[in-house]
């Protein structure tokens, strides 16, 4: 059995570094993940006047309820969707000008909804270029709060900068939902703002969050769910492997977590204790269809073993995925066919039939991590995979591609 340590959860870490810059006092993260967008989290803190110090195993935030400490700033959001959505939403609690821009790539993901919604609630921000697209400016002078109606059906992380925001707000805030994407990632967010102090209640559809600020405190960073699935699918693809990811078990807060009862629903054999998950090839992968939309980060994991099954691999309401870094249903879907794979698509779906693929063939990723951790498991099984952007893996795993070949080549 191997044994591996995965880097601290992304999510995880954008919502603590949120929570303790809003937080009276000072919050220490424990082993949060080291990344390039978790970077530029902390750079764009610190451009809002965020005390931030960074030491190896963690980082301490000198919190600051009323709001950003400086008047004015230029924040680069990186190709960071939690950074670009969280920090406007941030820095809209205080009072100044605050000016945010991102990646080319991070320009086209969609960003209206939120905008939308703290428009409603009155604040006077302005898109640069393209309405409902970065760059953007907050001219901040704290937030009233009140309610709105929200559609999260494109992404979670509306919902979540907006829960967020609440406790900061004057009057606190209700939130009306009409559509929900990865309704898990929210739980996450609740969970970890009342670990922070928060007041939440949820009404059916409606969440009503007090105005209540936020105490800090020492916080760990679990393990990243998203990124161990590349892990737990390839011990579930090779005969005779098993890993355990220790740090992820019965009491984890990422729903990602959720992948593994594919797995097992595949024929693999999974334990989860208390300190951690297992899971163990049994020799077998069986065709399925699955509902991915709260796991939707792991569709392309199970895309990339999907040819491997005795049956076809059929992945449903998954139209969130186009939405992505790239448009991951039809990255997959277009990388598995030249490997020889028979695909076919729609508008949320992919369905993935069985057969052998072969290389050699060059793994189009968009730029998109995702897309080359997942297809790295299909490569243990097809010789002469390659990327044309191996690097981009240090959006949130910068020593993916070692740490994946150490644990292919343990016995």
């Amino acid at each position: 059995m191997t044994v591996i340590d995965i880097p601290g959860s992304k999510s995880v870490t954008a919502r603590a570094l949120f929570l303790a810059a809003a937080a009276e006092g000072t919050t220490t993260l424990l082993r949060p993940l080291v990344s390039d967008d978790t970077e530029g989290f902390a750079e764009g803190l610190t451009a809002l006047g965020y005390a931030v110090r960074r030491e190896p195993d963690a980082w301490h935030i000198e919190g600051r309820p009323a709001g950003p400490g400086a008047d004015t700033a230029e924040v680069y959001c990186r190709d960071g969707a939690t950074t670009a959505r969280f920090l406007p939403t941030l820095a809209a609690a205080g009072h100044g000008t605050y000016r945010f821009d991102a990646s080319a790539q991070m320009r086209r993901r969609p960003l209206a909804p939120l905008t939308e919604a703290l428009r409603t609630l009155g604040v006077d921000l302005r898109h640069g270029e393209r309405e409902g697209h970065h760059p953007l400016a907050v001219h901040a002078h704290g937030v009233k709060g009140g309610a709105l109606t929200l559609d999260a059906g494109q992404s979670s992380q509306y919902l979540t900068a907006l829960l967020m925001l609440g406790p900061l707000t004057a009057e606190g805030l209700d939130i009306t939902v009409t559509d929900l994407v990865s309704e898990p990632y929210v739980e996450i967010t609740l969970a970890m703002m009342r670990s922070f102090g928060a007041e939440i209640r949820q009404e059916g559809r409606t969440y009503r969050v007090a105005p209540t600020g936020y105490r800090a405190r020492t916080y760990g960073i679990e393990p990243d769910a998203s990124t161990a699935s590349y892990f737990f699918a390839a011990a579930a693809l090779e005969p005779g492997r098993s890993v355990t990811v220790p740090g992820l078990g019965t009491g984890a807060l990422q729903g990602d977590l959720g992948f593994v009862d594919v797995l097992r629903r595949m024929g693999a054999d999974v334990g989860i204790t208390d300190t951690g998950t297992t899971v163990r090839s049994t020799g077998t992968l069986r065709g399925l269809t699955v509902n991915m939309r709260d796991i939707s980060d792991t569709m392309p994991t199970l895309a990339a073993i999907a040819p491997f099954a005795d049956g076809p691999v059929r992945i449903e309401d998954v139209a969130n995925t186009r939405v992505k870094e790239c448009d991951r249903l039809d990255a997959c879907a277009d990388n598995l066919r030249r490997l020889g794979i028979t695909v076919l698509t729609g508008p949320d779906w992919i369905e993935i039939h069985p057969g052998t693929p072969t290389g050699p063939v060059e793994i189009a990723t968009h730029g998109d991590h995702r897309i080359v951790m997942s297809f790295a498991v299909t490569g243990l099984r097809t010789p002469g995979v390659t990327f044309d952007d191996p690097g981009c893996v240090k959006k949130t795993f910068p020593d993916f591609h070692r740490v994946f070949d150490t644990f292919v080549h343990t016995p």
